[in-house]
């Protein structure tokens, strides 16, 4: 079973508003982040319908 993290529903409020989290970085102190993190987050379907 799947769990979702924080960063899953992060991916998913981002998705709502018409924005491509993976593409979506600011810079800082020289490094591109993401507000989804690092690791690999996915769009909640199953909080869509």
């Amino acid at each position: 079973m799947y769990f979702p993290r924080v960063h899953d529903f992060h991916a998913t409020l981002l998705h709502l508003f018409g924005i491509d989290y993976r593409k979506f970085s600011y810079k800082f102190q020289g490094l591109d982040f993401r507000l989804t993190g690092v690791e690999p987050a996915k769009v909640v379907k199953a909080i869509l319908a």
